[in-house]
């Protein structure tokens, strides 16, 4: 069993940074491919960014040059620095990982940005 709990979402104008952080409760590089999610209104879930199982990362088109993600071992905390933000980045943001045969998510956290 995993738990997974974001933070730092909130309100910010475009043009704005916020940094949402994933805390697990075990060492994050027993969990594979930990990364984040998001999930606008009326919209399907998709991957923002992730680190794939060989260490490297993936990011959607989208936020390629804006967001980062990082992680540390020492806090097993993955964070998701995200600059120049933009009113199509609001959405509620997910942690997510695979631990053993499971997939687990956090219970996300929200992310608005105003024009």
């Amino acid at each position: 069993q995993v738990q997974l709990v974001e933070s730092g979402g909130g309100l910010v104008q475009a043009g704005g940074s916020l940094r949402l952080s994933c805390a697990a409760s075990t060492s994050i590089f027993s969990i594979n491919t930990m990364g984040w999610y998001r999930q606008a209104p009326g919209k399907q879930r998709e991957l923002v960014a992730a680190f794939t199982s060989g260490g490297s990362t993936n990011y959607a088109d989208s936020v390629k040059g804006r967001f980062t993600i990082s992680r540390d071992s020492a806090k097993n905390t993955v964070t998701l620095q995200m600059n120049s933000l933009k009113p199509e980045d609001t959405a509620v943001y997910y942690c997510n990982g695979w631990y053993g045969r499971r997939n687990y998510w956090g219970q996300g956290t929200q992310v608005t940005v105003s024009s």
